[in-house]
């Protein structure tokens, strides 16, 4: 039995190139990179170049990326790190009710601290209200951080215009794009970003790195202390074989980036095309055109989120749900409850489908076809 993974919004493998560069740098370029020696310098260089043209990737510059371990200390050290630079000013932050945890659960953190914080609402399809948004705002408010496009049914925001909303204030403009990059055009400077978080494991890169893009004028409070690496704003060593292999993950998103959008647009419509042909039963939760190319969540009524990913694991097939599974039971996804209520059945229904590297037409038809006889055979 052929496997089929198609839980890439979760993570994604390594591209072949990506651990090529990165044993390469092991062997051959294994210095600290704060050392003067020979050793230090061509680290240091490596380091450099990969800031470079990580950058330039979201339309910033040079000086404005941090290396983190990730997306998750990329959310963290962007809302933390603002929360204390600017508390002087204003202790209200504005997010959504559909973040990534990584934001949600610090915007709560701050919320304990004696912080502000005012979540927006979402429609059906998930996505904010402009309106609400300037509603919102304060003169005492210091950060807005909206997700770019959601991990969960991959509904893009309104980045541009909310940028323009927030032209002129005092408040910051975070994003967690870690969905977003690698697929969507970024230009920070066009959308009035401030802060930006990114990770490697979701463009077929390494795990444990990423960056946060934070604009040059921004005063940003350190998480971690240490040395003066990242100019003083994240103390520690540098991941640099990570970050190589960063580097060339981003590279090669770069050159396939038209094609993969289009390849993996094309799929959703092969996939619901395949279920209507099979006589199936579903719902998309969010947006076919405004979402992000490879994100697909689908609610089949008559079933249970447990009874699909059991029988698709079965059929070799992995994908995920909007829920999260722990310990045998069953938490909502906030995500699903925030687009359509809490006492919806496409809490217990739902199915994500995410496609990535190495996603082929035939697995797609093959994971639909599968996926229509469990959905018949649950419902029998």
């Amino acid at each position: 039995m052929e496997r089929i993974y198609m839980d890439h919004a979760a993570t994604s493998p390594m591209h072949p190139k990506v651990i090529e560069k990165m044993v390469d740098v092991m062997n051959g370029q294994f210095g600290n990179p704060s050392s003067i020696h020979s050793y230090g310098r061509e680290a240091r260089h490596l380091l450099d170049t990969s800031r470079a043209l990580l950058a330039k990737s979201i339309g910033a510059r040079e000086n404005e990326i941090i290396f983190t371990s990730g997306g998750t200390e990329a959310d963290n050290l962007a809302i933390l790190g603002i929360a204390e630079a600017y508390a002087e000013v204003g202790k209200h932050i504005i997010t959504t009710e559909i973040e990534h945890h990584a934001v949600l659960h610090t915007c709560g953190k701050l919320e304990k601290l004696g912080y502000e914080v005012t979540y927006l609402s979402v429609d059906e399809t998930g996505m904010i209200s402009l309106a609400e948004l300037q509603a919102a705002l304060r003169e005492d408010t210091i950060l807005v951080t909206i997700m770019f496009g959601n991990n969960e049914v991959g509904t893009l925001q309104p980045m541009k215009e909310i940028g323009e909303l927030l032209y002129g204030h005092q408040a910051k403009f975070h994003t967690d794009a870690v969905q977003a990059y690698g697929l969507e055009k970024i230009d920070v400077n066009e959308c009035n970003i401030d802060l930006l978080s990114v990770s490697a494991h979701k463009i077929n890169g390494p795990k444990g790195t990423g960056f946060l893009y934070v604009r040059g004028n921004v005063k940003l409070s350190q998480r971690l202390f240490g040395g003066d690496q990242e100019r003083k704003r994240r103390a520690g060593t540098e991941n640099t074989a990570s970050i190589a292999g960063f580097c060339e993950a981003v590279r090669i998103a770069q050159q396939h980036q038209s094609d993969r959008y289009e390849e993996y647009r094309k799929y959703k419509g092969i996939f619901m095309d395949l279920l209507h042909e099979r006589g199936v039963e579903f719902h998309l939760n969010g947006l076919l055109e405004y979402s992000l190319p490879h994100i697909l969540n689908l609610s089949f009524p008559g079933t249970s989120v447990e009874a699909m990913l059991v029988n698709m694991d079965l059929a070799g097939i992995a994908v995920s749900s909007g829920s999260a599974c722990t310990a045998g039971s069953i938490e909502p996804s906030h995500v699903l409850v925030a687009m359509f209520g809490k006492n919806s059945d496409r809490l217990i229904n739902s199915i994500r489908f995410s496609f990535g590297l190495n996603t082929t037409i035939e697995q797609v038809k093959i994971a639909a076809e599968e996926t229509a006889k469990i959905v018949h055979r649950l419902k029998k």
